[in-house]
């Protein structure tokens, strides 16, 4: 094998690992036990009174937040991955509505913040039935123009 080809196949290996590692950290399409919300459903159910939860820390949500969102930070150091370890982070269960058959929307600022999709994982192994995660966060609400705080 001669030198330029050596070199332009070692170049595709690492752009190829790069491109694996940056999508490894973007959240999964979909949550086991949660379902996908889009910002107008979320707009909804906020009208019908079901909790929308600002995951992502407490000066984002000072910034601005869904209008109607309430605060409870989900304070992560697991690894952002499916298979991340809960008990290393912190998250306040019991700021959630005590009533678990009730329905509940987690959300953070979408793509590569884990934060709403850790939270809904957590919300869901806790026995909470009716989770919805909205995926797209705050980005995706705010792009639409939807009332903020």
């Amino acid at each position: 094998m001669n030198k330029r080809v050596w070199i332009k196949l070692a170049l595709a290996t690492c752009f190829s690992a790069l491109a694996g590692a940056a999508s490894a950290s973007e959240t999964p399409a979909t949550l086991a036990g949660a379902q996908n919300v889009t910002a107008e459903e979320v707009k909804k159910m906020l009208e019908a009174g079901v909790p929308v939860i600002d995951t992502r820390v407490a000066a984002e949500y000072a910034e601005k937040t869904i209008k109607g969102a309430k605060s409870v930070p989900y304070k992560e150091k697991s690894t952002k991955e499916v298979g991340f370890d809960a008990t290393v982070d912190q998250f306040d269960l019991s700021k959630l509505p005590q009533e678990k058959s009730a329905p509940i929307v987690f959300f953070c600022n979408s793509g590569e913040c884990w934060k709403s999709y850790k939270a809904s994982t957590v919300a869901v192994k806790a026995g909470y039935s009716k989770v919805y995660w909205f995926r797209g966060g705050f980005p995706e609400w705010n792009s639409k123009g939807l009332p903020t705080q």
